[in-house]
């Protein structure tokens, strides 16, 4: 092979890649576009992150300020139903909660106390719907009718000394990415226990662990448990990350460079070995074949389900590359292609729909692909093959 043609190659092989960038702009730039005009609208027509707070109590004192007073006891009670919706490229992980507290507040001082029990609703801008907000039990209960201010709900009860009264909270509300409960900072929390019920497996913590979980049917049962704790984390669960094709597509597109390095690797050393001429002319056919998969999985996206466009596009450049080979080199190029376009398009392509698997893949790729170069060129003369680049030793 002259070194004109291996130049040749280069400048291919450099245009395609700013080809293949230039795609994964306009792709980055598509997704973005979509998150910005559906992100605002999802949020609301479904709902915001939501935060709970942790509730409270104050009474004046002797002197005249305000004391805080905290539960006594707590047992709340969580279900969150995932039900991500998708818009564009892009899911959003939306979510309905089903939140009910029972509270305990106890007058700990030597007086009667008239008690403010105010309840942070989680945001001022989420539907709360079948909220009650109850306090006392049995026939002393009733259900309080305060309307919230700045997002809080406050109402008041008389307690003699030592006297505690039960609060229950109930609601129904939806939200987007994240779910959390929230304690007061350097608080002290007793007798605290939350019990979270999901209908999905994949759990992730931010905030805190569990103090203990099983799995129920589909979901996972998650509980949080304080004796007695100050400053205690608070408690949160993200939404299952689900798999978006803007942002796959794109690093498919970015990374696509290096499948098409290695492939014309390959190909170059293997042609040589078995002395099959192809000129540069071929290796653009080769090029434009790579090309097309990235092309077609992006704009199938919006159609397709995403697994179904990856297949269809890899099949479709398969197809292209590895049939053009053949009919321009013979079927032992034709045998090398596919195993080598399988391996470095289709497999590694694919890795990027599992997080932290990419590197691993091509460092893989790479390794075999040193080995089995290495062993069909061992015996090749690469002297005659190309010419000697130095006078042979007698």
């Amino acid at each position: 092979m002259k070194l004109a043609h291996l130049i040749a190659i280069a400048v291919i092989f450099v245009c395609t890649t700013f080809a293949w960038w230039f795609l994964g702009g306009t792709i980055n730039y598509r997704t973005n576009h979509v998150a910005s005009q559906t992100g605002d609208s999802v949020s609301g027509r479904w709902g915001p992150t939501l935060m709970q707070k942790h509730p409270g109590a104050r009474y004046t004192s002797s002197s005249g300020g305000k004391v805080t007073l905290q539960p006594a006891k707590s047992d709340v009670k969580v279900k969150l139903d995932y039900q991500p919706v998708k818009m564009g490229l892009l899911w959003h992980r939306t979510y309905g909660v089903t939140f009910d507290g029972s509270y305990t507040f106890t007058n700990s001082t030597a007086i009667t106390q008239t008690l403010e029990i105010d309840f942070e609703l989680p945001s001022a801008n989420a539907l709360l719907d079948k909220i009650k907000f109850t306090l006392g039990a049995g026939e002393k209960a009733r259900d309080s009718i305060a309307a919230p201010e700045q997002g809080v709900i406050t109402d008041s009860v008389q307690l003699a000394p030592g006297e505690s009264i039960p609060i229950t909270v109930s609601y129904e509300c939806r939200g987007m990415d994240f779910w959390r409960y929230a304690f007061a900072d350097a608080s002290r929390i007793r007798d605290f226990t939350l019990t979270m019920n999901t209908d999905f497996s994949d759990v992730n913590f931010p905030i805190s662990s569990p103090t203990d979980r099983e799995p129920v049917g589909k979901g996972m049962q998650l509980i949080w448990k304080y004796e007695d704790a100050i400053s205690a984390p608070g408690i949160g669960m993200e939404m299952p990350r689900e798999l978006n094709a803007g942002p796959v597509a794109a690093q498919i597109s970015f990374y696509a460079p290096l499948s098409l390095l290695l492939f014309f690797a390959v190909i170059i050393i293997t042609a040589i070995s078995r002395g099959v001429s192809l000129h540069p002319v071929n290796y653009v056919f080769l090029a434009a074949g790579f090309f097309a998969f990235p092309l077609l999985f992006s704009y199938m996206l919006d159609v397709v389900p995403v697994h179904l466009s990856f297949v269809i596009a890899a099949s479709a450049s398969l197809l292209l590359v590895c049939g053009y080979l053949r009919a321009a080199a013979g079927e032992f190029l034709f045998r090398v292609s596919v195993v080598a376009q399988t391996a470095y398009m289709v497999l590694f392509s694919y890795s990027f729909f599992f997080k932290g698997l990419t590197g691993l893949t091509l460092t893989l790729g790479g390794i075999v692909t040193l080995g089995v170069l290495m062993a069909l060129t061992a015996k090749v003369d690469w002297s005659q093959k190309l010419g000697a680049v130095s006078p042979r030793l007698a």
